[in-house]
């Protein structure tokens, strides 16, 4: 697992993982519904690009983003189960 801690980091593994798969940013950008200015600014680190495009991305390449060192997400259930002794 690759950890992330700045947009130029997140460009450097994602630009990797396209090389990788013997991808261009033009076929990157096809598969991920994204133009290829994106996979460019994405690739550069640039700081203030949409997430869901970032996303899609990430999931083009056949990956996933997991946090760590969070709380542990909460489901709807739990979440209306406690609220009401706090």
């Amino acid at each position: 697992m690759t950890s992330i801690r700045s947009p130029q980091q997140l460009g450097d593994a994602l630009r990797a993982a396209r090389k990788q798969l013997g991808l261009t940013q033009p076929q990157l950008a096809l598969a991920a519904g994204v133009g290829v200015r994106f996979i460019v600014d994405l690739e550069a680190g640039k700081p203030t690009l949409r997430l869901e495009n970032v996303l899609r991305v990430i999931d083009a390449l056949g990956g996933e983003i997991k946090l760590s060192g969070l709380p542990s997400a909460v489901t709807k259930g739990q979440r209306e189960g406690n609220d009401h002794g706090a």
